[in-house]
């Protein structure tokens, strides 16, 4: 066990190996770093391009900013440049990267700087960064060069060091993925100099960078961020080739993050946080957010909120999670136990004195329940960023009015019920009455109902029914403590009344979700054919979304469009290289992605198993998608995929299944033709070599024997080819038998004959009954297949006599042919009459091309017959085979004759 165990730990990582599998087939990334602009990343990149120019290396220039120096700019003769795109932007024409023109040059290594740099409206991605990967993908090997502070996860720490705030990001993973890092570094002084020199801006924007960026702390701190970022790249890259090696040693694991977010201002910080904190620890991370189950999720602001923060958790390299519960102590720590997490990073907010006696904050309430692991507490920037008080939004009189209106219906119905109550029946717990009024505002219109009903009941009540009546005065002192628990009692009770009914709707919503998308599956699963599944899936997409919608599957290397909804929906060129993008890259294109942002769809790939199976769009509209739609979006997709897997797989079953049955025909064809061709050819060569080398000296007999040799092989070798062709025409479906009138005697006799010819010493016994009618058919066909079943009874019967029998049965004529053989398993009745299948005989061997019976059968039933065989047909031995044909109308004879 000790050595397994052993042997465990020397081989390498499956994971590590399979991601530098993609790399090998992928072109590599090499980032030029710098602390700040003006260290000399281009100048740099620029000189070992040069170098490796002269050693005949192909490597362009797609890009690169010289940004007016010189120095720089003369490193460029010598080596290929690329013409940039003119493009228009804000009403003026600019010159941008060539995306497809370095595709098309396709050389080993493209040169494309600023790897920050965002892209103007309307081009295929809105980051030069995407571009690169594009290239990358393509087997380009890309240099680019990036600064330390336009990393996404530093963006806030060098907002807060420099006071500047950096608008081009990229994400940490871009980084984090590529094949080579260098950095090139110059001492802070160093580089202020420079910036004196007019070496980094032109005069103008060099005097506003000293006054505000290039100062020492700040170019200190920054190229202390590039140093470590630079050591902790060192690091991942030694880790996985310890891991690619199987070389033991300590590798840097065991800590895990869980980071929890919700939608507020904070859990942006709280990301980039614990991004940093990841990378310095070389840690995985994953970002949850927890709803609750008994509540519709938040308004479609609070939504888009968090889904930004999962996207920008993504770009910085963590997974992500949503989960659904009430106790969101118990869910985040049941998450970090599952994850075997070590660290949980959350955001705390200043809560005021009364809030902090009343509550215990969601933080506290972490540390305090989470046993042996470290609770991470982000705080806000300053502790002076008190919440404060935010104007209200005017009132929105419209969702106000129908509350209202609801509570003073409910407390005036119940005011009126009261007073005719208290006409006939003095009541002294009238006040319940009130009370179910609330109830009533609270299940039909909401809490607010709930509480203006609480508020209006107590003055109704007070008016109306306590001493002394129709004033607001209240003579009794337990009168006044009576209506003030009424009022509390009222409050609460309807209060819990509203939640029911919220919990209510919630439940109601969710389940006609679940019953739509079980209709949808149940549809699905009874559909095995492709344009079935996209077709029910359409009209699913169009009647939860209601939005047009279009799918569309892969076909000769391209995409059609399998559907659309509705059916006049055209795509222009925009959409198809969206729908295109997503996909060849598995990843979402079109509207609100990164990927051509200006098409009218999103695109979304229908992912399989064994790739994508297809592309779905989605038109977009202003309003986003809801929580519930985007649910019922992606469990439709996969549903889809599923199903489109599922046909595809059905599809290529049923190929496979041909080819087998195909390679086995094939198989039994060829080993049929080598046995049968090959015995009647050893027969004649050898005849006619003994009747060159030795005729002259040869007795008459003897040659004719030979000669009548040659002739009986010949005319086997005729059936066998015959066979096949005929076998060819029924598979083919050209045989069409003729319609004459048979003489069934005439026509067995004549088969008899002919068999005896070729099996002299056979005896054949003949029964034909004196009254039996013509059939209608073809008489040569008829007398083949006769033919064959006398053939394959002396093949399988022995040396015993064979019966042919013909009768009238009705309103059919029965013929049969019977053999005394060992008969066949009653499992095998239907098999002797497949291509190729052969039984063996007595000694084991198995005569015949197995063609006869498949051939019979073909024959009896293009003349309107039927045929089978019935095992053991007398004494318990033998086959018997059964032919049926529908016997001709007398009366028709006559006429026609």
């Amino acid at each position: 066990m000790a050595e397994d165990d052993r042997d465990n730990k020397l081989r390498p990582d499956p994971d590590a190996l399979l991601a530098l599998a993609k790399k090998d087939r992928r072109g590599k990334l090499t980032v030029f770093l710098g602390a700040a602009p003006g260290v000399g990343k281009t100048y740099a990149m620029l000189s070992r391009a040069r170098r490796l120019k002269a050693d005949g290396v192909d490597i362009v220039v797609g890009v690169v900013e010289t940004h007016g120096r010189d120095e720089t700019a003369g490193l460029l003769s010598g080596l290929e440049v690329l013409p940039r795109a003119r493009v228009a932007h804000r009403g003026r024409m600019i010159e941008e990267f060539d995306l497809d023109a370095a595709l098309a040059r396709r050389p080993r290594i493209v040169l494309v700087d600023e790897l920050a740099h965002s892209n103007p409206d309307g081009s295929r991605h809105p980051k030069r960064y995407q571009d690169i990967e594009e290239l990358i993908d393509a087997g380009i090997d890309v240099w680019t060069a990036l600064n330390i502070q336009h990393l996404e996860s530093l963006a806030d720490l060098v907002a807060q060091i420099t006071g500047v705030t950096v608008r081009e990001r990229v994400p940490d993973t871009v980084l984090k993925r590529a094949d080579e890092v260098l950095l090139v570094d110059l001492p802070p002084s160093e580089l202020i100099e420079r910036l004196k020199e007019g070496k980094v801006y032109l005069p103008d924007n060099a005097s506003r960078a000293a006054d505000r960026f290039f100062r020492l702390g700040n170019l200190t701190a920054l190229r202390e961020l590039a140093l470590r970022r630079t050591a902790d790249r060192v690091d991942d890259q030694m880790v996985d080739y310890l891991k690619q090696n199987a070389i033991e040693g300590p590798w840097a694991a065991g800590e895990r993050l869980i980071v929890c977010v919700g939608p507020d201002a904070l859990s942006e910080k709280v990301v980039r946080v614990a991004s940093r904190l990841a990378s310095g620890l070389n840690a995985p991370w994953i970002v949850v957010s927890v709803e609750r189950a008994d509540r519709e999720v938040e308004t479609s602001e609070r939504l888009q909120r968090i889904d930004a923060l999962f996207r920008l958790a993504e770009e910085l390299g963590a997974d992500t999670r949503r989960i659904i519960g009430n106790d969101f102590v118990e869910e985040i720590l049941k998450l970090a136990r599952r994850e075997h997490a070590t660290q949980i990073v959350i955001g705390t907010k200043w809560r005021s004195g009364l809030a902090r006696l009343v509550s215990r904050s969601l933080p506290h309430a972490l540390a305090r329940r989470a046993a042996g692991l470290g609770v991470y507490m982000v705080t806000p920037e300053r502790a002076e960023e008190r919440p404060k008080r935010q104007r209200r939004s005017p009132l929105n009189l419209s969702a106000v009015r129908l509350p209202v209106a609801i509570a003073v219906a409910f407390v005036a119905a119940t005011t009126a019920i009261g007073k005719l109550i208290d006409l006939f029946i003095d009541l002294p717990n009238i006040s319940l009455l009130f009370l179910l009024g609330v109830l009533g505002a609270a299940v039909t219109g909401g809490y607010l109902s709930a509480f203006l009903a609480a508020l209006l009941s107590t003055i109704a009540y007070n008016f109306f029914f306590i001493d002394p009546l129709h004033t607001f005065t209240i003579a009794a002192p337990h009168e006044v403590f009576a209506l003030l628990v009424f009022l509390a009692v009222a409050i609460v009770a309807g209060g819990f009344a509203s939640r029911i009914r919220e919990q209510a709707e919630v439940a109601r919503i969710r389940a006609t979700a679940l019953q739509s998308l079980y209709d949808f599956s149940r549809k699905l699963s009874s559909t095995s054919k492709t344009d079935d599944a996209v077709w029910l899936a359409a009209s699913q997409l169009q009647a939860s979304l209601r939005r047009n919608v279009v799918l569309l599957l892969p076909e000769n290397a391209d995409l059609r469009m399998a559907v659309a909804w509705p059916p006049d929906t055209e795509l222009d060129v925009t959409d198809v290289t969206a729908a295109r993008w997503a996909q060849e890259k598995r990843e979402p294109a079109g509207h609100g992605t990164g990927t051509l942002p200006n098409s009218r769809f999103e695109f979304r790939p229908l992912l399989g198993p064994h790739g994508a199976l297809g592309v779905c769009g989605i038109e977009q509209t202003d309003e986003p998608l809801d929580i519930n739609a985007e649910r019922a979006l992606n469990a439709i997709l996969d549903q889809t995929a599923i199903a489109l897997d599922r046909a595809r797989l059905s599809e290529e079953s049923v190929l496979q299944a041909a080819r087998l049955e195909g390679e086995r025909y094939r198989e039994a064809l060829l080993s049929s033709i080598s046995h049968d061709l090959r015995t009647p050819l050893a027969t004649i060569t050898g005849a006619v070599t003994s009747l060159r080398q030795l005729g002259d000296r040869m007795s008459p007999e003897s040659r004719d024997d030979l000669l009548q040799s040659i002739e009986e092989e010949s005319g086997r070798m005729s059936r066998f080819v015959a066979n096949l062709l005929d076998m060819t025409r029924i598979e083919a479906g050209t045989l069409k038998p003729k319609r004459d009138w048979i003489d069934v005697a005439d026509a067995i006799h004549a088969a008899v004959e002919r068999t005896r010819k070729h099996a002299s010493g056979r005896t054949i016994e003949t029964g034909i009954a004196a009254d039996l009618p013509l059939i209608e058919g073809d008489s040569v066909l008829f007398g083949q297949v006769v033919f064959n079943l006398l053939d394959n009874a002396i093949k399988y019967g022995g040396n015993e006599p064979i019966n042919i029998y013909a009768r009238r049965d009705g309103q059919d004529v029965l013929i049969s042919v019977t053999d005394l053989g060992k008969g066949i398993p009653t499992e095998d009745l239907e098999r002797i009459f497949e291509k190729f299948y052969r039984r063996g005989k007595p000694d084991g061997r198995a005569p015949g091309t197995g063609l006869g019976l498949s051939i019979a059968r073909g024959f009896v039933e293009a003349m309107g017959g039927r045929i089978h065989a019935e095992s053991p047909a007398v004494r318990k031995k033998g086959t018997r085979i059964v032919m049926r044909f529908p016997a001709v109308d007398q009366e028709k004879v006559r006429k026609t004759s």
